[in-house]
Protein backbone atom coordinates (compact mmCIF):
# COMPACT_ATOMS: atom_id res chain seq x y z
CA UNK A 1 0.00 0.00 0.00
CA UNK A 2 1.24 3.49 -0.84
CA UNK A 3 2.43 5.41 2.20
CA UNK A 4 1.01 8.90 2.76
CA UNK A 5 4.03 11.19 2.71
CA UNK A 6 3.56 14.33 4.78
CA UNK A 7 5.90 17.31 4.83
CA UNK A 8 5.50 18.67 8.38
CA UNK A 9 6.88 22.19 8.64
CA UNK A 10 8.30 23.98 11.67
CA UNK A 11 10.26 27.20 11.72
CA UNK A 12 10.05 28.90 15.09
CA UNK A 13 9.92 27.62 18.66
CA UNK A 14 6.14 28.00 19.11
CA UNK A 15 5.75 25.68 16.10
CA UNK A 16 7.50 22.87 17.96
CA UNK A 17 4.82 22.74 20.67
CA UNK A 18 2.13 22.61 18.00
CA UNK A 19 3.77 20.01 15.76
CA UNK A 20 4.90 17.62 18.50
CA UNK A 21 1.40 16.30 19.39
CA UNK A 22 0.64 15.87 15.68
CA UNK A 23 3.73 13.71 15.18
CA UNK A 24 2.66 11.63 18.17
CA UNK A 25 -0.83 11.20 16.75
CA UNK A 26 0.52 10.24 13.32
CA UNK A 27 2.42 7.33 14.92
CA UNK A 28 -0.89 5.48 15.21
CA UNK A 29 -1.07 5.31 11.41
CA UNK A 30 1.59 2.92 10.05
CA UNK A 31 0.88 3.92 6.47
CA UNK A 32 1.75 7.57 7.18
CA UNK A 33 5.31 8.84 6.72
CA UNK A 34 5.70 12.27 8.39
CA UNK A 35 8.89 14.09 7.34
CA UNK A 36 9.80 16.89 9.74
CA UNK A 37 11.26 19.90 7.93
CA UNK A 38 12.77 22.71 10.03
CA UNK A 39 13.23 25.92 8.06
CA UNK A 40 15.59 27.35 10.67
CA UNK A 41 13.67 30.63 10.84
CA UNK A 42 14.51 30.67 14.57
CA UNK A 43 17.60 28.68 15.17
CA UNK A 44 19.76 28.75 18.25
CA UNK A 45 21.55 25.40 18.62
CA UNK A 46 21.28 25.39 22.41
CA UNK A 47 17.68 26.57 22.64
CA UNK A 48 16.45 24.39 19.80
CA UNK A 49 18.15 21.30 21.22
CA UNK A 50 16.61 22.01 24.63
CA UNK A 51 13.15 22.31 23.08
CA UNK A 52 13.45 19.07 21.11
CA UNK A 53 14.78 17.24 24.18
CA UNK A 54 12.10 18.56 26.54
CA UNK A 55 9.26 17.84 24.16
CA UNK A 56 10.56 14.35 23.43
CA UNK A 57 10.34 15.35 19.78
CA UNK A 58 12.35 13.75 17.00
CA UNK A 59 15.06 15.85 15.40
CA UNK A 60 14.20 17.33 11.99
CA UNK A 61 14.65 15.05 9.02
CA UNK A 62 15.56 18.08 6.90
CA UNK A 63 16.96 21.45 8.03
CA UNK A 64 16.87 24.39 5.63
CA UNK A 65 18.93 26.73 7.86
CA UNK A 66 17.47 29.97 6.48
CA UNK A 67 18.39 32.01 9.56
CA UNK A 68 17.04 35.39 10.59
CA UNK A 69 16.52 38.47 8.42
CA UNK A 70 13.95 41.01 7.30
CA UNK A 71 10.54 39.59 6.50
CA UNK A 72 11.00 39.75 2.74
CA UNK A 73 14.49 38.27 2.76
CA UNK A 74 13.58 35.50 5.18
CA UNK A 75 10.36 34.62 3.36
CA UNK A 76 12.21 34.51 0.03
CA UNK A 77 14.89 32.17 1.42
CA UNK A 78 12.27 29.83 2.87
CA UNK A 79 10.27 29.85 -0.36
CA UNK A 80 13.34 29.07 -2.48
CA UNK A 81 14.66 26.27 -0.27
CA UNK A 82 11.24 24.81 0.47
CA UNK A 83 10.37 24.61 -3.23
CA UNK A 84 13.53 22.61 -3.92
CA UNK A 85 12.96 20.37 -0.91
CA UNK A 86 9.39 19.57 -1.92
CA UNK A 87 10.44 18.94 -5.53
CA UNK A 88 13.12 16.49 -4.31
CA UNK A 89 10.52 14.44 -2.44
CA UNK A 90 11.20 12.09 0.45
CA UNK A 91 14.49 10.33 1.17
CA UNK A 92 13.14 7.45 -0.91
CA UNK A 93 12.37 9.77 -3.79
CA UNK A 94 8.61 9.61 -3.32
CA UNK A 95 6.52 12.78 -3.85
CA UNK A 96 4.83 14.47 -0.92
CA UNK A 97 1.08 13.93 -0.73
CA UNK A 98 0.41 16.85 1.59
CA UNK A 99 2.12 19.65 3.50
CA UNK A 100 1.11 20.28 7.13
CA UNK A 101 1.81 23.76 8.55
CA UNK A 102 1.07 25.16 11.99
CA UNK A 103 0.68 28.65 13.42
CA UNK A 104 1.40 31.96 11.75
CA UNK A 105 5.13 32.56 11.33
CA UNK A 106 6.90 33.38 8.06
CA UNK A 107 7.76 29.69 7.59
CA UNK A 108 4.05 28.82 7.71
CA UNK A 109 3.16 31.19 4.89
CA UNK A 110 6.24 30.58 2.73
CA UNK A 111 5.96 26.78 2.93
CA UNK A 112 2.29 27.02 1.99
CA UNK A 113 3.03 29.17 -1.03
CA UNK A 114 5.79 26.84 -2.19
CA UNK A 115 3.52 23.81 -1.83
CA UNK A 116 0.48 25.10 -3.67
CA UNK A 117 2.60 26.33 -6.59
CA UNK A 118 3.81 22.74 -6.91
CA UNK A 119 0.27 21.39 -6.69
CA UNK A 120 0.70 19.89 -3.22
CA UNK A 121 -2.35 20.41 -0.95
CA UNK A 122 -1.85 22.09 2.43
CA UNK A 123 -3.44 21.51 5.83
CA UNK A 124 -3.22 24.49 8.20
CA UNK A 125 -3.40 23.77 11.91
CA UNK A 126 -4.55 26.77 13.98
CA UNK A 127 -6.45 28.24 11.05
CA UNK A 128 -8.97 31.07 11.20
CA UNK A 129 -7.42 33.13 13.99
CA UNK A 130 -7.81 36.84 13.31
CA UNK A 131 -6.76 39.92 15.28
CA UNK A 132 -8.09 42.18 12.46
CA UNK A 133 -4.87 44.17 12.82
CA UNK A 134 -2.94 44.05 9.55
CA UNK A 135 0.01 45.89 11.05
CA UNK A 136 0.91 42.53 12.63
CA UNK A 137 3.04 40.39 10.30
CA UNK A 138 1.42 37.30 11.81
CA UNK A 139 -2.01 38.46 10.65
CA UNK A 140 -0.82 38.67 7.04
CA UNK A 141 0.70 35.20 7.35
CA UNK A 142 -2.58 33.80 8.71
CA UNK A 143 -4.71 35.30 5.95
CA UNK A 144 -2.42 34.17 3.13
CA UNK A 145 -1.97 30.66 4.57
CA UNK A 146 -5.70 30.13 5.08
CA UNK A 147 -6.54 31.43 1.60
CA UNK A 148 -4.27 28.81 0.02
CA UNK A 149 -4.95 25.80 2.27
CA UNK A 150 -7.62 23.24 1.43
CA UNK A 151 -7.90 21.75 4.97
CA UNK A 152 -8.37 24.20 7.83
CA UNK A 153 -8.09 22.92 11.39
CA UNK A 154 -9.56 25.44 13.82
CA UNK A 155 -9.05 25.83 17.57
CA UNK A 156 -12.09 27.95 18.53
CA UNK A 157 -15.55 28.81 17.14
CA UNK A 158 -14.61 32.38 16.16
CA UNK A 159 -12.13 30.89 13.71
CA UNK A 160 -14.89 28.99 11.92
CA UNK A 161 -16.93 32.18 11.55
CA UNK A 162 -13.91 34.13 10.27
CA UNK A 163 -13.21 31.53 7.60
CA UNK A 164 -16.83 31.30 6.52
CA UNK A 165 -16.93 35.08 6.19
CA UNK A 166 -13.84 34.88 3.98
CA UNK A 167 -15.61 32.45 1.65
CA UNK A 168 -14.28 29.04 2.70
CA UNK A 169 -16.60 26.09 2.19
CA UNK A 170 -17.84 24.26 5.27
CA UNK A 171 -16.30 20.97 4.11
CA UNK A 172 -12.86 22.58 4.43
CA UNK A 173 -13.41 23.61 8.05
CA UNK A 174 -12.75 21.37 11.06
CA UNK A 175 -13.19 22.56 14.66
CA UNK A 176 -10.73 20.29 16.47
CA UNK A 177 -9.46 22.14 19.55
CA UNK A 178 -6.03 23.46 20.43
CA UNK A 179 -2.87 21.42 19.84
CA UNK A 180 -0.88 23.71 22.17
CA UNK A 181 -3.04 22.40 25.00
CA UNK A 182 -2.23 18.81 24.00
CA UNK A 183 1.43 19.57 24.72
CA UNK A 184 0.67 21.46 27.91
CA UNK A 185 -1.42 18.66 29.39
CA UNK A 186 1.09 15.96 28.48
CA UNK A 187 4.06 17.81 29.99
CA UNK A 188 2.44 19.64 32.93
CA UNK A 189 3.21 16.90 35.52
CA UNK A 190 6.82 16.77 34.35
CA UNK A 191 7.12 20.57 34.52
CA UNK A 192 5.74 20.76 38.05
CA UNK A 193 8.20 18.09 39.21
CA UNK A 194 11.15 20.30 38.33
CA UNK A 195 13.11 22.34 40.87
CA UNK A 196 12.36 25.62 39.08
CA UNK A 197 10.45 27.28 41.93
CA UNK A 198 12.92 26.19 44.60
CA UNK A 199 15.85 27.44 42.52
CA UNK A 200 14.36 30.94 42.57
CA UNK A 201 12.96 30.85 46.11
CA UNK A 202 9.34 30.94 44.95
CA UNK A 203 6.20 29.54 46.55
CA UNK A 204 3.21 28.36 44.46
CA UNK A 205 0.55 31.05 44.11
CA UNK A 206 2.77 33.74 45.64
CA UNK A 207 4.34 35.31 42.55
CA UNK A 208 3.50 36.56 39.08
CA UNK A 209 5.14 35.96 35.69
CA UNK A 210 5.81 38.76 33.19
CA UNK A 211 6.80 38.42 29.51
CA UNK A 212 6.95 41.45 27.21
CA UNK A 213 8.55 41.73 23.79
CA UNK A 214 6.17 43.31 21.27
CA UNK A 215 7.27 46.66 19.79
CA UNK A 216 4.17 48.49 21.03
CA UNK A 217 5.23 47.73 24.61
CA UNK A 218 9.01 47.95 24.53
CA UNK A 219 10.12 50.19 21.65
CA UNK A 220 8.82 53.53 22.98
CA UNK A 221 10.72 54.85 26.04
CA UNK A 222 7.69 56.56 27.58
CA UNK A 223 5.48 53.47 27.24
CA UNK A 224 8.11 51.08 28.55
CA UNK A 225 8.98 53.38 31.47
CA UNK A 226 5.38 53.51 32.66
CA UNK A 227 4.95 49.74 32.39
CA UNK A 228 8.18 49.13 34.29
CA UNK A 229 7.05 51.54 37.00
CA UNK A 230 3.87 49.52 37.51
CA UNK A 231 5.83 46.28 37.66
CA UNK A 232 8.34 47.73 40.13
CA UNK A 233 5.53 48.98 42.38
CA UNK A 234 3.73 45.64 42.18
CA UNK A 235 6.92 43.76 43.07
CA UNK A 236 6.82 45.42 46.47
CA UNK A 237 3.61 43.44 47.14
CA UNK A 238 4.09 40.34 45.00
CA UNK A 239 7.26 38.80 43.62
CA UNK A 240 7.36 39.07 39.83
CA UNK A 241 9.43 36.69 37.71
CA UNK A 242 10.54 38.26 34.42
CA UNK A 243 12.17 35.93 31.85
CA UNK A 244 13.60 38.79 29.81
CA UNK A 245 13.35 38.58 26.02
CA UNK A 246 16.60 39.70 24.32
CA UNK A 247 14.75 42.47 22.50
CA UNK A 248 13.30 43.81 25.74
CA UNK A 249 16.64 43.58 27.55
CA UNK A 250 18.26 45.59 24.78
CA UNK A 251 15.58 48.30 24.93
CA UNK A 252 15.90 48.57 28.70
CA UNK A 253 19.64 49.08 28.35
CA UNK A 254 19.29 51.49 25.41
CA UNK A 255 16.79 53.67 27.31
CA UNK A 256 18.80 53.67 30.54
CA UNK A 257 16.13 51.81 32.53
CA UNK A 258 18.35 49.06 33.97
CA UNK A 259 18.41 50.87 37.32
CA UNK A 260 14.63 50.50 37.63
CA UNK A 261 15.00 46.72 37.69
CA UNK A 262 18.13 46.66 39.83
CA UNK A 263 16.43 48.70 42.58
CA UNK A 264 13.40 46.38 42.78
CA UNK A 265 14.33 43.34 44.89
CA UNK A 266 10.88 41.82 44.26
CA UNK A 267 11.64 41.50 40.53
CA UNK A 268 13.33 38.21 39.66
CA UNK A 269 14.91 38.81 36.24
CA UNK A 270 15.83 35.62 34.35
CA UNK A 271 17.13 34.80 30.86
CA UNK A 272 14.73 33.13 28.41
CA UNK A 273 13.73 29.69 29.66
CA UNK A 274 13.09 26.28 28.14
CA UNK A 275 9.51 25.08 27.80
CA UNK A 276 9.40 22.96 30.96
CA UNK A 277 10.96 25.56 33.27
CA UNK A 278 8.67 28.23 31.88
CA UNK A 279 5.60 26.02 32.26
CA UNK A 280 6.67 25.21 35.82
CA UNK A 281 6.63 28.95 36.57
CA UNK A 282 3.45 29.95 34.76
CA UNK A 283 1.36 26.98 35.90
CA UNK A 284 1.95 27.75 39.59
CA UNK A 285 1.76 31.54 39.46
CA UNK A 286 -0.90 33.87 40.84
CA UNK A 287 -1.06 35.97 37.68
CA UNK A 288 0.50 36.39 34.25
CA UNK A 289 1.29 39.65 32.43
CA UNK A 290 2.14 38.99 28.78
CA UNK A 291 1.94 40.04 25.16
CA UNK A 292 2.41 36.44 24.00
CA UNK A 293 -0.37 34.68 22.09
CA UNK A 294 0.27 31.18 23.35
CA UNK A 295 0.39 32.23 26.99
CA UNK A 296 -3.16 33.60 26.74
CA UNK A 297 -4.30 30.09 25.81
CA UNK A 298 -2.25 28.28 28.42
CA UNK A 299 -3.37 30.64 31.22
CA UNK A 300 -7.01 30.06 30.31
CA UNK A 301 -6.63 26.28 30.61
CA UNK A 302 -4.66 26.63 33.84
CA UNK A 303 -7.27 29.01 35.32
CA UNK A 304 -4.68 31.73 35.96
CA UNK A 305 -5.54 35.44 35.45
CA UNK A 306 -3.79 36.73 32.33
CA UNK A 307 -3.36 40.46 31.70
CA UNK A 308 -2.72 40.61 27.98
CA UNK A 309 -0.66 43.64 26.94
CA UNK A 310 -2.24 43.98 23.53
CA UNK A 311 -5.17 46.04 22.18
CA UNK A 312 -6.57 43.03 20.34
CA UNK A 313 -6.27 39.27 20.21
CA UNK A 314 -6.67 36.61 17.55
CA UNK A 315 -7.79 34.30 20.36
CA UNK A 316 -11.05 35.92 21.53
CA UNK A 317 -12.24 32.82 23.36
CA UNK A 318 -9.53 33.49 25.97
CA UNK A 319 -11.23 36.82 26.72
CA UNK A 320 -14.88 35.82 26.24
CA UNK A 321 -14.70 32.53 28.17
CA UNK A 322 -11.20 32.32 29.61
CA UNK A 323 -9.02 34.26 32.02
CA UNK A 324 -7.54 36.92 29.73
CA UNK A 325 -8.19 40.68 29.85
CA UNK A 326 -6.94 42.97 27.08
CA UNK A 327 -4.84 45.79 28.55
CA UNK A 328 -3.10 47.27 25.50
CA UNK A 329 -0.07 49.31 26.59
CA UNK A 330 -2.09 51.13 29.28
CA UNK A 331 -0.05 51.21 32.49
CA UNK A 332 -2.94 52.56 34.57
CA UNK A 333 -5.27 49.78 33.39
CA UNK A 334 -2.56 47.25 34.14
CA UNK A 335 -2.21 48.55 37.69
CA UNK A 336 -5.98 48.46 38.26
CA UNK A 337 -6.30 44.86 37.15
CA UNK A 338 -3.30 43.75 39.17
CA UNK A 339 -5.03 45.28 42.21
CA UNK A 340 -8.21 43.41 41.27
CA UNK A 341 -6.33 40.10 41.18
CA UNK A 342 -4.50 40.76 44.45
CA UNK A 343 -7.82 41.67 46.10
CA UNK A 344 -9.41 38.41 44.90
CA UNK A 345 -11.95 40.19 42.68
CA UNK A 346 -10.82 38.97 39.26
CA UNK A 347 -13.48 36.92 37.41
CA UNK A 348 -12.96 33.19 36.94
CA UNK A 349 -12.94 31.73 33.44
CA UNK A 350 -13.85 28.37 31.94
CA UNK A 351 -11.88 26.06 29.65
CA UNK A 352 -13.10 26.31 26.03
CA UNK A 353 -14.75 23.31 24.40
CA UNK A 354 -12.35 20.77 22.86
CA UNK A 355 -9.31 22.19 24.68
CA UNK A 356 -8.93 18.78 26.26
CA UNK A 357 -5.59 17.46 25.06
CA UNK A 358 -7.06 15.44 22.13
CA UNK A 359 -6.88 17.98 19.29
CA UNK A 360 -4.07 16.17 17.45
CA UNK A 361 -6.00 12.90 17.52
CA UNK A 362 -8.99 14.64 15.93
CA UNK A 363 -6.78 16.15 13.24
CA UNK A 364 -5.23 12.78 12.41
CA UNK A 365 -8.70 11.22 12.20
CA UNK A 366 -9.85 13.84 9.68
CA UNK A 367 -6.65 13.50 7.65
CA UNK A 368 -6.58 9.71 7.48
CA UNK A 369 -9.79 8.06 8.72
CA UNK A 370 -12.28 10.45 7.16
CA UNK A 371 -10.38 11.19 3.97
Amino acid sequence: MHKVNLACIVGARPNFMKMEPLLLAFESYPDVNPVLIHTGQHYDANLSDVFFDELGMKRPDISLEVGSGKHGVQTARILERMEQTLEDGTAGGQPYDRVVVVGDVNSTMAATLAAVKLGIPVAHVEAGLRSFDRTMPEEINRIVTDSLSDMLFVSEPAGIENLRREGHADEQLHLVGNVMIDTLQRLLPQARDRNTLREHNLQPGQYGVVTLHRPANVDEPEVLAKLLDVLVETSGRLKLVVPLHPRTRQRIEDFGFAGKLANAPGLVVLPPLGYLDFLALTSQSLLVVTDSGGLQEESTVLGIPCLTMRPNTERPVTVDDGTSTLIGSDAEKLARHIDQILNGDYPRGVVPDLWDGRAADRIAKVLFDDA
